[in-house]
C-alpha cells in the first residue's frame, strides 16, 4: 500500500499535483469556444445575401467559416429563447415558455455552463442572462460587463459569451438617430404598410445591425491580437428575428429565422459539422435547443440523455434532423398559445387561441412607431389583406406557408387541396413533437404552477395523474379547431372532473361566439361557480361578451373578485383583467375597483411583477408611478 509511505499533507499535495497535470493535459485537448451573440435581428446580413446590410465583420467570419441557412430560435422573444439555449430543453417542455417567467429546473438538470465549468473550462458571460430558470452559483465564473476570457488561469480552456444589445428592439425607435441606411432603399415586407415611419424603422434597424456587427468585430480582433484565433471555435448568432412587429414575438419564420455562423480553425476542424467547408453554406436544420448539446460535444462531454436538442458538431454530433419547432406562449401581459414547425421550406402554425389577435396590445411592442402607424392604418381601413392578417380575429386555427414562393408568409395554404399532403405531414410531425416533449401549454400557466406544487413543471408533465397529456391535447385540439359540430363534445368537457379539461370545454364555447354561448347559457352560468378560477374567468368572458344583458351583473362580480392579485395571485389576476378588457365598455362599472387594486402584489417572482400593473394601466389609463415603477425592469428586451 504505497500511499501509507506518505503523510496526509504529502498525499494531499500529490493528489493536487496529479489533478493539475490531468487538467493541463485535458485542457490541451479541448478547444476554446467563443460565442458572439446579438439581439433582435434575423439574417439581414451581407453573408446571407442582403444587399442593404453592412456587416463586414461577420461577413468575413462567414467567408472563413460556414453559415447555417436554416437556423431557428425556438421562441420569438428573448427570455424563453435564451432559456432554451441554457438548458437544452424546449420552453414548452420545461414550462419556461412564457415571457417572462420563472420555473424550477427539471430534477437533476443543469445549465450547460455548469457542465463546462465542471470539465475545467473557464466560463464567462458578458453579460445578458435573462433565463426563465434559476442558475447555480457555479454556472459562470464571471457573468457581468467585466467578464472576459483573459482572466482565466494559464493554459485553461475558455468558454466565453459576448452579447451585443445594439440591435435590440428598443434601439429601432430611439430618436434622434444618426441615419446611415437610406429609407427609400428598404424592402418593406408584404405584411407591413409602406409608410414613412415604417421605412425609417427598417432603415434604423439595419443601422443597428451594423452596430452589433461592429461589436463582434472588436471581439474577433481581441482574439486575433491575443494569438488565440487558431485555438478557438467561434459561433455567431442572433437571439430571434428582428425587433420589428410580426417578427419579434411571432413564431413564424419571420420571428424565428436567425443568422448562425460558425468558424472552426484547422486545429479543430475534426470537430466541425460533417458538411463543414470554409466559406460554405449548410442546409442542415439547427435551432437553439441544439446549442447546449453541441457545445458540450465540442468540449468532449457527452450531452445528457434528457437534453432535447441534437449536437451538430463535435464527437457526439448526430445526423441532421427533419424539422425545427417554434412556440409562442404568454408575451408579457398577453396570453397566446401558438406552435410552429418547419421542414426548411414549409412553415405550419397551429393556433390554439384563435380568438386572440397575433398583435395583441403588448405595451412594449406599441412603443415602436411601425406598430402604432400600422394599427392606425388598419383601423382606418387603409391596409390590404396581407397587411391586415396580423390584426384580425379570429386567427385561422391552422396556417401553412411556402417560403419558396411566399417569403413573407402572407398566403395561407392550409385550405389548399394541392398542399393537403404537406399540411398533413407537418401537422402529424408537430403532434408527435408535442407528445414527445409533453408540451405543458395545454395547462393554463396558473394551473401549471398549482399542479406542480414544488415540482419542476418538466417533472410534473411526466406524472400522468397530474398531467394527462393526451386527454388535454385532444381537448385543446377540439376546442380550438372552431368546428361548430364539436359543441356537444365541448359541453361534455365543460363538466369533466379535470379542471384543465373543463377550461378547454368552456373556452371552446367562447371561441365559437354567439351561437355556441346562447345554446349553453345554463352550463356557463353554472361554470361561474366552478372550483377553478380560470374556468370561472373564461365562462364570465363568454357570458359577458355573447350572453344576454341579464348575465352581465354576475359576470362583473366574478371578474371583479378575481382581478385582485393580492387575493388571487398574479396568474388569476392577469386572466381576469384580460377578460375584463375583452368586454370593452360593458366592464366600465369595474373601473373604480381596478384603480384601487394593488397591482404589484401576488407575484411569485419579480419577473412577473409588471404585468398586472400594465393591464390595469391599459384598462384605466392610470399611469401613476406606483403602477409603472417596474416597467423598465420587466420590459421585453
Amino acid at each position: 500500500m504505497p500511499s501509507l509511505l506518505f503523510s496526509a499533507p504529502a498525499r494531499l499535495l500529490a493528489l493536487s499535483l496529479a489533478l493539475l497535470i490531468s487538467l493541463s493535459a485535458s485542457a490541451a485537448d479541448r478547444p476554446n469556444i467563443l460565442w458572439l451573440t446579438s439581439e433582435d435581428h434575423g439574417p439581414e446580413m451581407g453573408c446571407y445575401g442582403d444587399a442593404n446590410a453592412r456587416t463586414p465583420n461577420i461577413d468575413a467570419l462567414a467567408a472563413q467559416g460556414m453559415i447555417f441557412k436554416k437556423a431557428w430560435s425556438n421562441h420569438p422573444v428573448c427570455a424563453p429563447a435564451r432559456t432554451t439555449i441554457a438548458t437544452g430543453f424546449y420552453g414548452e417542455s420545461s414550462g419556461a415558455i412564457h415571457m417572462r417567467s420563472m420555473v424550477p429546473l427539471a430534477n437533476g438538470a443543469k445549465l450547460y455552463p455548469d457542465y463546462l465549468r465542471e470539465a475545467g473550462y473557464y466560463t464567462t458571460n458578458n453579460a445578458k442572462e435573462d433565463y426563465n430558470v434559476p442558475k447555480s452559483a457555479q454556472t459562470w465564473h464571471v457573468s457581468s460587463k467585466q467578464a472576459h476570457w483573459r482572466d482565466r488561469a494559464a493554459g485553461q480552456p475558455f468558454f466565453a459569451v459576448f452579447n451585443s444589445e445594439k440591435s435590440h428592439e428598443s434601439q429601432i425607435r430611439t430618436r434622434p438617430h444618426n441615419a446611415i441606411a437610406d429609407p427609400a432603399k428598404m424592402r418593406i415586407p408584404a405584411y407591413h404598410p409602406d409608410l414613412p415611419e415604417v421605412r425609417q424603422d427598417w432603415a434604423q434597424y439595419y443601422d443597428k445591425v451594423s452596430a452589433a456587427d461592429a461589436d463582434a468585430g472588436v471581439r474577433l480582433k481581441e482574439l486575433a491580437a491575443a494569438g488565440l484565433a487558431e485555438d478557438t471555435i467561434v459561433f455567431y448568432y442572433g437571439d430571434h428575428g428582428s425587433g420589428m412587429p410580426r417578427s419579434k414575438r411571432w413564431p413564424s419564420n419571420s420571428g424565428l429565422h436567425v443568422p448562425m455562423v460558425v468558424y472552426f480553425p484547422q486545429k479543430w476542424r475534426h470537430l466541425a459539422p460533417k458538411e463543414y467547408q470554409p466559406g460554405g453554406k449548410s442546409d442542415r436544420l439547427v435551432s437553439f435547443v441544439d446549442l447546449a448539446p453541441t457545445v458540450l460535444s465540442l468540449a468532449g462531454i457527452k450531452p445528457p440523455a434528457a437534453m432535447q436538442g441534437h449536437a451538430f458538431a463535435g464527437p457526439f454530433q448526430t445526423e441532421p434532423q427533419p424539422y425545427l419547432y417554434g412556440a409562442r406562449g404568454r408575451m408579457d401581459e398577453r396570453q397566446d398559445f401558438v406552435r410552429s414547425i418547419t421542414d426548411g421550406r414549409y412553415v405550419y402554425l397551429r393556433n390554439f387561441f384563435p380568438h386572440v389577435s397575433p398583435a395583441q396590445r403588448v405595451a412594449y411592442q406599441f412603443e415602436t412607431p411601425t406598430t402604432r402607424v400600422w394599427r392606425a392604418a388598419f383601423d382606418a381601413g387603409k391596409t390590404n389583406d396581407a397587411q391586415s392578417i396580423f390584426w384580425r380575429t379570429p386567427k385561422a386555427p391552422e396556417e401553412l406557408y411556402d417560403l419558396a414562393t411566399d417569403r413573407d408568409e402572407v398566403i395561407n395554404l392550409a385550405a389548399s387541396p394541392a398542399h393537403r399532403a404537406v399540411l398533413e405531414k407537418l401537422r402529424a410531425a408537430q403532434r408527435a413533437h408535442l407528445t414527445r416533449v409533453r408540451d405543458l401549454g395545454f395547462l393554463p400557466e396558473g394551473e401549471m404552477h398549482a399542479r406542480a406544487a414544488g415540482l419542476a413543471p418538466y417533472d410534473l408533465a411526466r406524472d400522468e395523474k397530474k398531467y394527462p397529456f393526451s386527454r388535454l391535447y385532444a381537448a385543446a385540439d377540439l376546442a380550438s379547431g372552431l368546428d361548430p359540430a364539436a359543441v356537444p363534445q365541448l359541453r361534455t368537457l365543460a363538466t369533466d372532473p379535470d379542471a384543465a379539461a373543463r377550461y378547454w370545454g368552456v373556452i371552446g364555447l367562447l371561441m365559437r361566439g354567439t351561437s355556441a354561448v346562447s345554446g349553453d347559457l345554463p352550463l356557463l352560468r353554472r361554470a361561474l361557480g366552478d372550483s377553478s378560477p380560470l374556468v370561472r374567468i373564461v365562462a364570465a368572458e363568454a357570458l359577458g361578451t355573447y350572453g344576454p344583458p341579464a348575465d352581465l351583473s354576475p359576470v362583473l362580480t366574478v371578474l371583479g373578485e378575481l382581478a385582485a392579485p393580492d387575493k388571487n395571485g398574479v396568474f388569476t389576476a392577469m386572466a381576469a383583467l384580460s377578460a375584463i378588457e375583452a368586454l370593452g365598455p360593458k366592464a366600465a362599472p369595474l373601473l373604480p375597483l381596478l384603480r384601487g387594486l394593488k397591482g404589484e402584489a401576488g407575484s411569485p417572482d419579480p419577473r412577473f411583477a409588471s404585468y398586472v400593473p400594465r393591464l390595469i394601466v391599459n384598462l384605466t389609463g392610470d399611469t401613476s408611478a406606483a403602477k409603472t415603477k417596474n416597467k423598465k425592469k420587466s420590459s421585453t428586451p
